[in-house]
Formats: structure tokens, C-alpha cells, sequence
């Protein structure tokens, strides 16, 4: 996922995706797939060429080589590999469940052309699971010398391994890494092919940040007031991309994603032995309150179990899922997820994805393309003039025109007086 406000790099640009960043703290997620057709590994634009190629919906073009998805979210070739990223959802009671349940409607949707170009040339395709990253927005109103998106991922990257790699990480997962960007902060795992523990990974990262935030600074020293346990030895990786850091399978002495997870085998700085479910579950409690904030109690409650051992994390199984190398052919939510309505911002991109004329006065407006994450480019009808609305701008048009179709059904008819 680029930066919440743009896609593109320049100075210009640079400035325009601090005038372009949304006025609330907001989440979105990405998945990168490998491609296989007939068990060989393809580059997908050298299939394919771009992804407007493989949908057959026409699409609205993104800024950069991107397309906006009839699904919802934004499909794009990376360096060899197929990713899927949902657009921008509000940081709110419920979000974690929104934007995971759009991310598995984008590879959903996926499935689906893949399927369709298969049948029609005679191959059979497959998405192999390759990374998740969790993208939140760092507010800008927030910062200061002591509290700053780099240092934020610098604590992150000692709160968030164990719990992560419980929740999110398979017996052939090979590192956990924290990511400072420009507007946001980006957390990357492997790919997770269960949806329930993709949105227990989201609801926990999101449940921490929004802690942390609150603290008074972003330094280690918050680690042992908050009660947060330290494996040591410790050493932080430099990530294979971009700023930031990550744990590796030899960061922690012994490798954690091949270890068995219920033995006492990791030493703490203060001369204990805990498990990883142990430790996993020391971390979680400053942490609760936010998490249930942000999810529900359902969702806090699977966290609480896959720690405890009365859930399935996927490093109880020797093996990796076999959905992890065929991902999006059946999706099973599972039982604990509650059921949560269309965001604000998720109503009007659906909007935009329908291609609806939107009226402002006289004028008419058709859309002609989205601009970063937030904006989205429409062209007047007649003039061909460009204008930028943003999500909120749309949200309140949308909001505007709801209510003056209520008022002229509410409206009642004058009665004709006799002659």
C-alpha cells in the first residue's frame, strides 16, 4: 500500500499527501500473492501485462500502474508478485472487521478472473499466500521530538513479534517486521489464510497502537511499567525493504516459527522461563481495553484463547495450511465474527466504483480517477473540467442528498381548492 495520501514520489507530490491525508486516524490492509499457473511460478505482468488486462470489468485507474478494483479495494503488480490492498477504512469500533472482510472480497474477487482466465487459456491458476501488511495512519497532531512514527515502530518492533507470530505466522514464516512511513506506520507478516486470526492480528495491532499513542513517549523505558515482558537474548533485524526493523528466526536465540510454542523455552530479563503462548499473553493485557475498542469482545476473547491454548494458532500444526497455497478458494470465517456495516468511506467508494453521476448544483460530475487514498479525480460533464473531492467531501455530498430525497417523500401534497 502506498502512503495514505499519494502514490507517487516528487516533491510535489510529497506536498500534496500532506494536504491529501485524512483528518482521522485510519487503517487499510494488503496482501501479496505469487502467481502459479499449471504449479509454475509466473510474474503476473508478464501474463498479463497490467491488471486491466485480467479483470474484465472495466476499472477506474489509480494513480501509478494501479486499478481500482470492482471489489472495492486496489489490485496492482508488484516486483513478480499479484497484491490487493482495501481502500482506506475509519479508525473506529468495528474497523478491524471491516477491513479485513475487504481485503478477502478483493481476493475473492481475484479468484474469481483468475478462474475465468484459466478456463479460457486452458491453465489452472493459484495464488500462493506471500506477505499481509497492516497499515495504520500516524496522526500527525501527535508528534513531537519524544513521539514520532520511527520511534513508534522502534517500540512496536519489541511489543508486537510474539504476539504476531502467534497469531499470524505459519511453521515456514521467516520474520515479523515494523515499518515507519511517511504518514503511516506499516506492520508485515506472512501472508495468513484464515481469515478469524488475520482479524484477531488486526484487532491486536490495532488495539496496541491505540494504546501506545496515549503513553507519554514512545522509549523502551515504557516496556517494564507496562508490565511488558523482554525475551533476551534480543536483536532486531534491519527489514529487507525500505526503513525499519524486524525479528528473524535466529533475532531471538532460537527460532520461535519451528519452536514448539507451549514449552517454557524462552528466557525474560527478569530470569524467567515462559513459552511464547505465556508471553504472548503477559503482553496482551495492557492492551485489552483498546482491542476490545477497536473489535469486540468476540475478537478479544479468540485473542485471549489462541494465547491461552484453547484456540488454534497456525503454529499448532506441523505443516502449513494447504489454503496457503491456494488461497481464496473457499474462505471460512469461522463462528466468533460478528457481522459489521459499510463504513462511511466504504459507502461512497462503492459509489465511485459504480460510476454514479453526482450532481452539485447545475452541474454534473462523472468520476475519472482516484487519486491516492483519500481524494478522487471527477471530470464535469459537458466542460470536461477536473475537480478533487475527498472521501469526507463525498461523504457529506452523499449525506446532503440523502436527506433532500427524504424531505420530498416526507413532503406532503397541496390540496387544490375548489373553484
Amino acid at each position: 500500500m502506498k502512503d495514505f495520501g499519494t502514490e507517487q514520489g516528487g516533491r510535489f507530490f510529497r506536498e500534496r499527501a500532506l494536504i491529501a491525508t485524512p483528518p482521522r486516524a485510519v487503517i487499510g490492509l494488503e496482501a501479496e500473492f505469487n502467481l502459479l499457473i499449471n504449479g509454475r511460478r509466473r510474474r503476473p505482468e508478464k501474463v498479463f501485462g497490467d491488471p486491466s488486462r485480467l479483470v474484465r470489468r472495466r476499472m477506474i485507474p489509480r494513480t501509478g500502474k494501479s486499478f481500482q478494483s470492482p471489489a472495492g479495494g486496489a489490485i496492482y503488480f508488484d516486483t513478480g508478485v499479484i497484491e490487493v490492498a482495501t481502500p482506506i477504512v475509519e479508525l473506529e469500533r468495528g474497523c478491524c472487521y471491516r477491513a479485513t472482510r475487504l481485503l478477502w472480497e478483493q481476493i475473492r474477487y481475484l479468484r474469481g478472473e483468475l478462474d475465468h482466465w484459466g478456463k479460457r487459456h486452458g491453465g489452472n491458476c493459484r495464488l500462493q499466500g506471500f506477505s499481509t501488511h497492516y497499515n495504520f495512519s500516524f496522526p500527525h497532531a501527535r508528534k513531537s521530538k519524544l513521539r514520532n512514527a520511527t520511534k513508534l515502530a522502534y517500540l512496536l518492533a519489541h511489543i508486537l513479534p510474539v504476539p504476531v507470530i502467534l497469531l499470524a505466522t505459519n511453521r515456514q514464516s521467516s520474520a515479523v517486521g515494523v515499518r515507519p512511513r511517511r504518514t503511516r506506520l506499516e506492520v508485515t507478516a506472512d501472508f495468513t489464510p484464515d481469515p478469524a486470526l488475520m482479524l484477531a492480528t488486526c484487532a491486536f495491532i490495532a488495539g496496541a497502537i491505540e494504546t501506545i499513542l496515549r503513553w507519554e513517549d514512545f522509549g523502551l523505558r515504557q516496556l517494564n511499567p507496562n508490565e511488558i515482558p523482554r525475551i533476551a537474548p534480543f536483536r532486531l533485524r534491519k527489514h529487507s525493504s525500505r526503513r525499519g526493523w524486524r525479528i528473524t528466526a535466529d533475532s531471538l536465540g532460537q527460532n520461535p516459527f519451528t519452536s514448539d510454542i507451549n514449552a517454557p523455552l524462552w528466557k525474560l530479563r527478569d530470569g524467567r522461563m515462559l513459552s511464547l503462548r505465556a508471553i504472548a499473553a503477559e503482553i496482551l493485557t495492557p492492551f485489552r481495553r483498546r482491542i476490545r475498542q477497536v473489535s469486540d469482545s468476540n475478537t478479544l476473547e479468540h485473542i485471549t484463547a489462541v494465547f491461552a491454548g484453547d484456540a488454534r494458532s497456525l503454529l499448532d500444526f506441523q505443516e502449513r495450511p494447504e489454503t496457503y497455497d491456494d488461497v481464496g478458494r473457499a474462505i471460512d470465517w469461522g463462528r466468533r465474527t460478528r457481522r459489521w456495516s459499510r463504513s462511511k468511506y466504504e459507502k461512497v467508494i462503492h459509489q465511485v466504483i459504480a460510476r454514479e453521476p453526482m450532481r452539485i448544483g447545475q452541474k454534473r460530475y462523472r468520476v475519472d480517477r482516484m487519486n491516492g487514498w483519500y481524494q478522487v479525480d471527477f471530470r464535469e460533464v459537458g466542460t470536461r473540467r477536473r475537480r478533487t473531492f475527498n472521501l469526507d467531501e463525498l461523504v457529506q455530498l452523499s449525506a446532503a442528498k440523502k436527506r433532500a430525497l427524504s424531505a420530498s417523500t416526507k413532503r406532503k401534497p397541496v390540496r387544490k381548492r375548489g373553484a
